[in-house]
Order: structure tokens, then C-alpha cells, then sequence
């Protein structure tokens, strides 16, 4: 296959915006031909790279890239940059639109395989993979892609150019937005883990609860593979625009997560809770059932929430590791704290009241 041409660096501040520094003669360098991003250490002479932080200067020094991208004041502290520069606002934003632009999603040829198994109207540009399956009442957007073995269930909407990549599934009445991602294995819509209890005198059983709800899911959201987003019990569960979720990530019932939050892989999302637009969730962090978490919180790995969130902070609770021996004992103290703050608030007191005489 033929390599691509790539762009020229005039090309890239024309779509991307930025200016072009770092010689005399800007017309000499402009038509730079970039094929790909790369980083500092490993760019050659037809890369990209990006710097963003002043501890790589000497990796910049060094670098081979045709070209490197880097923010104003980043520019303004060197006292020069060793080759053809775009000068941005963001320059790891800036990297990943770029890479996005020199790096296109393959296009998959409209039809519908062979072995593919559809009971719903398919517009013409669908591409639908081996083994698929769309159930009825099924309404597609134009330039949908669904890979092999994706499951489709009944009634459910999509929208323009959403891609469902090999074994996902969506259960009955989901709505995708446009331009959703939702990864292998990924399940949207199972029912949520709701439960009530009839006991008496230490016998009985756990009595399911129907879940009639459905999961409703914005424009340009991501969904992790092996990710799961319960459906709601009587409301539905939301998944507002521009929200990003990684690999195994489970979302409860009726939980409602607002605009262009990110939540890294392995959290856990009790039922019924909210959290606002903005916000940034830390990898294996839990969050506990209906709390409310307020926009432009972020919230450190591993962290465990157990109270809503008013106002937008940083929240981090970790224990860090030791040795087991070390860390028993010191989870021990933890426990008296409460009662090592009465003694010591008792014993300056007294040394205050000794003074005093």
C-alpha cells in the first residue's frame, strides 16, 4: 500500500490554527511535509512531536522531528527550538487532533454480510459485519458500522455514524446519539442489580425488581470495551455528550453522567447517582449510590466516594502500601483516631490549666 502524502505544516495551521516559528524564513519550512506523530526521543525527519513540559528539554535538544508543537510560554523560555515550530494554545490537544487528522478511521464498504441477520430496515450506507444481529423496530443512522457478532436488540435508535465494534451489545430500547463508540464486548442496557428483600426470621428471598427504564446515550461519547451501563428501573440512565468511558467501567441503574466527563477504567458507578459535566474520575475509584458530585470534580484513582460533592474540588482518599505486617498496624490506629483526638484535646487542657496556676 502506497504511503500516505501526509500534510505540509502550512496545511496543519490552516485546519488546526497556531502559528509557525522558529525561522527567518517561514516560507522555507512551511511546506514541511509531516506523514505522522511520533515522540520526541523517536520522531524522524517527516514526524511530528509535541513538548509540554520543561522536563524534556534535553530529550527536545535532541530530537530528529521535522517539526515539534509547543505552547507560547514554552517557546518563550527556550532559548530556541531545534526545528520548525507550532506554537498553540494546547499542544497536547493539538497532537491528538493532529494524529486524529494524519490517521483516519479505515472506511468500511456499505452492505450487509451474508451471515449478518437483520429484521429492520438498513439504509444503504450501513455496513454491517459477519454474525451481526438487529433485531425489529431498529432505526439506524446513515454510516452506521457494526462490526462482527455486534448484537443489536429490539427497538433501539442510532445515530449517524456510530461505530459497534466486534461482540458489543445493546439491549432493547437503548438510543445512541451520533458519533458513539462502543467497544467490544461492551453491554449497554442490562438490567441494573436491584433486588428487594423479603426475610422473616432468617428465610426468604431476594424478589427481583423490573427494569423498564432504558439507557439513553449522547453525541460523541466513548464506551470502553467490557464496559457495562445498567438500564434504568423506572427513569433512564443517562450518558450526557462528549462523555469518554474506558475498559470495564460499570455504571449503575439510573445513574446520570453529565457533558464531557471522563471516567478511566475500572470504576464503579453505584445506582442512582449524578455526576456533573467536566468532571474527571481517577482509575478504580467508587463512587456510592445516590450521591450527587457537582461539575469539574476530579477524583484521584482509587478514591472511594461516600458523600455528594458541592462544589467543584479534588477529592483523594488512598491508603498508600506496605508492607503487611506495617499496614494492619497502622489501619489499627486509624480506628482510635476519633479517641487519640478527645485524649490529646484533654491533655492540653490540663497543660494549659497547669500553666495558668
Amino acid at each position: 500500500m502506497a504511503s500516505s502524502p501526509g500534510l505540509s505544516l502550512r496545511e496543519i495551521v490552516d485546519k488546526l490554527g497556531g502559528t509557525i516559528e522558529g525561522a527567518h524564513n517561514i516560507r522555507a519550512i512551511e511546506n514541511t511535509r509531516i506523514k505522522a506523530v511520533a515522540s520526541l526521543n523517536s520522531a524522524n525527519k517527516d514526524q511530528i512531536a509535541f513538548f509540554s513540559d520543561q522536563r524534556y528539554r534535553n530529550q527536545l535538544a535532541g530530537t530528529q522531528a521535522a517539526s515539534v508543537i509547543m505552547s507560547q510560554q514554552s517557546f518563550d523560555a527556550l532559548n530556541k527550538s531545534p526545528c520548525p515550530t507550532i506554537v498553540c494554545d494546547n499542544p497536547y490537544a493539538y497532537y491528538a487532533r493532529l494524529a486524529t487528522m494524519l490517521n483516519p478511521t479505515p472506511v468500511s464498504s456499505p452492505g450487509v454480510h451474508p451471515s449478518a441477520t437483520s429484521m429492520s430496515t438498513v439504509p444503504a450506507s450501513t455496513h454491517i459485519g459477519a454474525g451481526a444481529v438487529i433485531g425489529r423496530g431498529v432505526t439506524l443512522g446513515e454510516r452506521v458500522v457494526i462490526h462482527p457478532g455486534a448484537i443489536v436488540s429490539d427497538n433501539v435508535s442510532i445515530g449517524n455514524d456510530c461505530h459497534l465494534f466486534p461482540h458489543s451489545v445493546l439491549y432493547a430500547g437503548i438510543v445512541l446519539g451520533e458519533r458513539v463508540i462502543v467497544h467490544a464486548g461492551a453491554v449497554v442496557g442490562a438490567d441494573g442489580f436491584g433486588f428487594a428483600p423479603d426475610f422473616k426470621q432468617g428465610k426468604g428471598e431476594w424478589v427481583k425488581i423490573p427494569h423498564s427504564g432504558r439507557v439513553i446515550v449522547g453525541n460523541d461519547v466513548e464506551i470502553g470495551a467490557n464496559t457495562t451501563i445498567d438500564r434504568g428501573s423506572l427513569e433512564d440512565t443517562c450518558i450526557g455528550n462528549g462523555v469518554k468511558i474506558d475498559n470495564l467501567v460499570q455504571i449503575g441503574h439510573n445513574c446520570s453522567i453529565g457533558e464531557h466527563t471522563v471516567i478511566a477504567a475500572c470504576v464503579g458507578m453505584a445506582g442512582s447517582s449524578v455526576v456533573g459535566s467536566h468532571c474527571q474520575i481517577g482509575g478504580a475509584a467508587m463512587i456510592a449510590g445516590h450521591l450527587e458530585i457537582a461539575d469539574q470534580v476530579i477524583v484521584s484513582p482509587g478514591t472511594m466516594i461516600f458523600k455528594s460533592i458541592k462544589k467543584a474540588s479534588r477529592h483523594t482518599g488512598i491508603m498508600p502500601s506496605d508492607e503487611h505486617h506495617n499496614w494492619t498496624r497502622n489501619a489499627a490506629k486509624l480506628r482510635r483516631l476519633d479517641e487519640m483526638s478527645k485524649n490529646i484535646k484533654q491533655l492540653q487542657q490540663e497543660i494549659h490549666g497547669t500553666f495558668a496556676l
